[in-house]
């Protein structure tokens, strides 16, 4: 199964980018998310932004994620 994952974009250019997640920087294709810039948070899937995020969104997931992750839900 594959995941879309929250990343921050931390260069652009034309619809090229390159974000960060975690400290690692992946390059990935921003043509189908409109008005993409430096400091916007997209999902990634399969190396395409698939839809812009908000920080409150990226934050809501991020303590989903610690939930899951402190339940033991989240495999090593």
């Amino acid at each position: 199964m594959c995941l879309a994952i929250p990343v921050k974009i931390v260069e652009t250019d034309g619809v090229n980018a390159v974000a960060e997640v975690s400290g690692v920087r992946r390059d990935c294709n921003v043509a189908l998310v409109p008005d993409v810039s430096v400091g916007d948070y997209v999902l990634i899937h399969a190396g395409f932004a698939i839809k812009k995020w908000s920080e409150s969104d990226v934050a809501e997931y991020n303590t989903i994620m610690n939930e899951i992750d402190g339940a033991g839900g989240l495999e090593k």
